[in-house]
């Protein structure tokens, strides 16, 4: 009985932790997933497609292309390229969260699957080992490798729902309601850039971005727009590492660099 009653604790106060962890991304992802919706149904779609879409595929910016790619008659072969060169970008995210997903045991399938831009800002975001306590904190204990992989499960649970459930509302709503569109589009764009200053504020290494951000930049105007985002985001993995290593070398652990 303890410890059935322990686990229930450590569950339920993981899960309370993981909704207050989350709650910028519960902002922007029922503002964007409206959005969503709102192209979806303004394109002709039954809302239950952003029902299914959501739950199945849950993509962001991919379901935003899908929609024009649906409209657009793309075949299936031209669908698939495109949504793999957008989304190209989450095989870095994949080997970045490689050792902290290892430690999850059958939680790192579903994990693998909800990693997404805004879910990989939070999760990345935590120690590499688990070491503050969680869970725990009342009593004072340490987090667990349990109760870390539970944490991260939440926490990608609770975007997966707060994305679905966004974009359900924005297509009922667009079903029953006229909307304009005009600049709908631009609420990913608008949520990237919070999460990125929640980053620089959360992780404070703000060289890292700036180092980033120019490089983004000079792969935007050198390669054509298909390749720029993943050049670019290869380019920096590279530059940061590069210069993480050197900063390690010279200064030791307390560079800019270091983590």
């Amino acid at each position: 009985m303890p410890n059935k009653n322990t686990e229930f604790f450590n569950k339920r106060a993981l899960f309370v932790r993981a909704v207050r962890y989350s709650i910028p991304v519960l902002l922007g992802y029922l503002a964007i997933g409206v959005a969503f919706g709102l192209l979806l149904a303004d394109a002709g779609y039954p809302w239950q497609l952003s029902l299914v879409m959501s739950v199945v595929m849950y993509a962001g910016a991919g379901q935003y292309i899908a929609v024009g790619l649906f409209a657009a008659g793309a075949g299936l072969m031209e669908a698939a390229l495109v949504q793999f060169v957008v989304n190209a970008r989450h095989m870095a995210y994949g080997l970045t969260m490689l050792k902290r997903f290892n430690m999850t045991g059958a939680l790192k399938y579903y994990l693998i699957f909800a990693l997404t831009d805004e879910t990989f800002a939070l999760l990345s975001s935590l120690p590499t080992e688990p070491q503050g306590a969680l869970s725990g904190q009342e009593t004072g204990r340490a987090e667990t490798l349990e109760e870390r992989a539970w944490f991260m499960f939440y926490v990608s649970l609770l975007d997966h729902g707060y994305w679905t459930a966004g974009s359900v509302i924005g297509a009922a709503a667009g079903s029953l309601i006229p909307f304009g569109m005009e600049g709908i589009g631009f609420a990913l764009t608008a949520l990237f850039i919070v999460l990125l200053i929640e980053q620089i504020y959360r992780i404070k290494k703000p060289l890292v971005f700036l180092v980033s951000a120019l490089i983004a930049v000079i792969a935007a105007t050198v390669f054509p727009s298909r390749l720029s985002l993943l050049m670019g985001m290869a380019i920096s993995l590279l530059v940061v590492q590069f210069i993480q290593n050197m900063k390690g070398v010279a200064y030791g652990k307390d560079s800019e660099f270091s983590g």
